[in-house]
């Protein structure tokens, strides 16, 4: 078992705005160079793969229970479960819209080897139960491969190892840094398969609060009207449910097919049962 005594979850907080910082510094003149080539391993190819799956908004061809269907499926497929005592992001930010104390869910053989000072091992009923609450306290559950996970963990890299975050718009590393990460590190938010952002024009009236909110930049003004770039995109839904007029909504071509390549694509990277 590894061994992350309980002051381990401190010491993450207080070192966690280096996250926030290199992310800003791959973009700096001539330091950025350096911080990209250093971070590019870690957090492109097969060590970073993720998607967001968005929550409290209708999403059309789905059920508003999207979110739990896909995650619970992984929990039930999961050998082995634990989940984080903090969330080191809202540590990190002493958020005060969500609790701290919806920490990360870890699943497959990896987990054993967490340490049980720093998180709870846990039945699928209770994984399951734990990702309902952080979905009803509004937070979007981010699930994929991410390596550096194993170190901060203190378990070996087999690939064994599936990372399911509960972010918050407000504190989450990837979704306020994630307009200034350059677009190989980009390419590892990958959307959910079909997802498409569609704007009523007849509703909107151009105010921009979607345009504020976009977590990539990835929404502009156009004269008269709205343009969602989906190239940017990470399909996590801030700019429907930030939106006044309710003019803008998600829509998804086949769920059904897009639960699949989802669960094909993590199990590429990771072996969970």
């Amino acid at each position: 078992m590894s061994k992350r005594p309980e002051w381990w979850l401190a010491v993450l907080a207080k070192i966690w705005p280096i996250t926030w910082i290199s992310a800003r510094a791959t973009g700096w003149p001539v330091v950025g160079w350096f911080v990209k080539k250093a971070s590019l391993p870690l957090f492109s190819g097969k060590n970073l793969n993720i998607t967001y799956l968005p929550i409290n908004e209708e999403i059309k061809g789905a059920s508003t229970l999207l979110p739990g269907r896909v995650v619970e499926e992984f929990i039930n497929r999961s050998s082995h479960r634990v989940i984080i005592n903090k969330c080191t992001c809202r540590d990190a930010r002493q958020c005060k819209n969500h609790p701290v104390e919806y920490g990360c869910t870890l699943l497959g053989e990896g987990t054993r080897e967490i340490d049980e000072r720093i998180a709870r091992h846990v039945t699928k009923d209770e994984a399951i139960a734990h990702l309902h609450k952080t979905i009803e306290d509004g937070l979007v559950p981010m699930i994929g491969r991410v390596k550096i996970d194993n170190l901060i963990w203190g378990v070996p890299d087999k690939g064994k190892l599936l990372t399911i975050c509960h972010c918050c718009h407000c504190c989450c590393t990837i979704l306020t840094s994630g307009r200034y990460i350059p677009r190989e590190m980009a390419e590892a938010l990958v959307p959910l398969k079909g997802l498409q952002v569609v704007v009523d024009t007849e509703s909107c009236n151009l105010c921009g609060t979607c345009v504020e909110n976009c977590h990539m930049s990835a929404i502009s003004i156009d004269e008269d009207r709205i343009v969602h770039n989906m190239s940017r995109c990470i399909g996590c839904g801030r700019c429907v449910t930030v939106c006044p007029q309710k003019a803008v909504n998600a829509d998804v071509e086949d769920i059904d097919e897009a639960i699949e390549e989802l669960t094909g694509r993590m199990g590429e990277l990771v072996d969970i049962q």
